[in-house]
């Protein structure tokens, strides 16, 4: 396995659906102004067709991002536990669930975790709320100033 090779964004999302496009946002984001030790794939609606690119490039760590019903304030940002991963998205805006792509990845990337990213609205040619438009904007600071991640929350059962 490399070991110089960056981690891994897999931006995740439909930006003709309002707040779901915070991944593809990101995405841009992060083309238009890459990050040091970071590359990022954006998977789209159907992320599970990037899966075979993204271990081609062999990544030690991939953080997948998208917008998920947490039950938050909108705009609010969370890593989320594997665990509750499943149990999150009983409605989901992609082919597959977020879980079965993370398990695939985990088939050849050591580390593999979730960032979600709080939605208001979610509606066809809706536009983005100003609350996930932040969101992306911090999220995007914490990766270039966190690498770690540490400083993001986990979601818990206080939330």
């Amino acid at each position: 396995m490399k070991t110089d090779t960056p981690d891994l964004i897999l931006a995740v999302g439909n930006s003709m659906m309002g707040d779901d496009g915070a991944g593809p946002l990101l995405a841009d984001l992060m083309r238009q102004a890459p990050l040091p030790g970071w590359d990022v794939e954006d998977g789209g609606s159907a992320p599970e067709n990037a899966t075979h690119r993204i271990a081609a490039r062999a990544p030690r760590r991939v953080v997948l991002v998208d917008a998920a019903d947490m039950g938050l304030a909108p705009g609010e940002i969370r890593r989320v536990p594997p665990d509750a991963l499943a149990d999150m998205f009983i409605m989901s805006t992609h082919d597959l669930p977020l879980s079965f792509v993370m398990e695939r990845l985990a088939e050849t990337v050591p580390v593999v975790e979730f960032i979600g990213i709080q939605p208001d609205l979610v509606a066809f040619y809706c536009p983005m709320t100003e609350q996930v438009r932040q969101a992306v904007s911090r999220l995007y600071d914490v990766l270039r100033d966190d690498a770690s991640l540490d400083s993001l929350p986990w979601l818990s059962d206080a939330d």
